[in-house]
């Protein structure tokens, strides 16, 4: 089995790791995330597993780094999209001559912008809210004023009214990389897939890479009009579950270059014909559901992960008859 090289931007460079830290609640989730994809790796018979060195000095940080994902043979890198840090992170490993356990630099520069993202979606019929840049004020109330690289619900706030949207501009000192969306009333999901390799046919040409969709999760988030992530739980009645799937199934394959863990997240409507559902954004890279779906299914999805990287056929996991919730700090619990 290979070796694996799992790098977690924040906990790496031990930015909010001091309680008092206003960044502390990003550490800790970054540190949930990591430890529990690294004990998944290192589960898998015969797999090695290398981490990020605790306490490298800065000046040394790109250099270990690379070092190690070179003499690695899958890198995977957990990192916020914002400020292009993933896509940055990602180039690095190619550069070093380090194979990613992950989608291509490209396809994460298009999915981190969700104003790019939301023009390829339009392109291909995916359902999903009207995506503008923040500059052209809403004509629709409540809307939703959103980073356009941000990672989770980072900086999103709601906005009932035109003068809603002028403090929020004038708060944030303009509209900057920031884009604007009709608030879309519905249940918050997030949906991950184990992706394969990029795939050709008979003839030589490409065709969708093969999807494991994994449990769908129901988001749960503030209601303060931050939409802040507070955990999710699982599993949802199976039609909302069916709905899911094929939603975030069309998100994800009109996409080039994804592989590994991917998620998507998605809203679903009161319509039961799913009419009403709308896809939000992907997310190419590890995500916190992923504390829950670990605890629920009966394999190692990691080893799951590391087969299709290895080309060989995955059957979808077993997941137990279980009713789990988590925190935003990787905290599971029964639900």
């Amino acid at each position: 089995m290979p070796s694996v090289f799992v790098y977690e931007f924040v906990t790496a460079r031990r930015l909010g790791e001091q309680p008092g830290s206003p960044l502390h609640s990003l550490f800790v989730e970054g540190r949930a995330m990591r430890d529990a994809a690294t004990a998944d790796f290192a589960a898998v018979p015969g797999a090695e597993v290398r981490t990020f060195p605790d306490g490298a000095a800065s000046a040394q940080h790109r250099n270990r780094f690379r070092e190690i994902a070179k003499r690695a043979d899958w890198t995977f890198v957990i990192a916020p999209e914002t400020g292009g840090e993933l896509e940055h992170l990602a180039r690095e490993v190619l550069k070093a001559g380090g194979k990613l356990l992950g989608p291509s630099p490209d396809a994460i520069a298009l999915t981190a912008d969700k104003l790019a993202l939301a023009r390829h979606w339009s392109k291909h019929r995916i359902p999903q809210p009207a995506t503008n840049p923040a500059d052209d004020r809403p004509t629709v109330y409540p809307a939703v004023l959103k980073l356009r690289d941000g990672a989770g619900s980072e900086d999103m706030q709601l906005l009932n009214s035109v003068e809603d949207y002028e403090d929020a501009v004038r708060l944030v000192q303009g509209t900057g990389s920031r884009i604007v969306q009709p608030f879309v009333p519905g249940l918050a999901v997030s949906l991950a897939f184990l992706v394969g390799p990029p795939a050709k046919d008979a003839k030589g040409k490409e065709v969708p890479p093969a999807l494991v969709p994994l449990l769908p999760t129901v988001q749960r988030l503030s209601d303060d009009g931050r939409f802040k992530y507070l955990g999710g739980q699982l599993p949802m009645p199976e039609p909302l579950a069916v709905r899911a799937v094929r939603l975030a199934s069309k998100a994800v394959t009109c996409v080039r270059g994804l592989f590994g863990y991917v998620g998507v997240d998605l809203i679903l409507g009161d319509a039961d014909d799913g009419s009403g559902d709308v896809a939000v954004e992907i997310n190419p890279r590890l995500t916190t559901s992923y504390v829950g779906l670990r605890a629920a299914a009966e394999g190692n999805l990691a080893g799951l992960l590391l087969n299709f990287a290895a080309g060989k056929a995955v059957t979808p996991p077993v997941w137990r008859a279980v009713s789990l919730a988590w925190t935003a700090d990787g905290g599971v619990l029964p639900a």
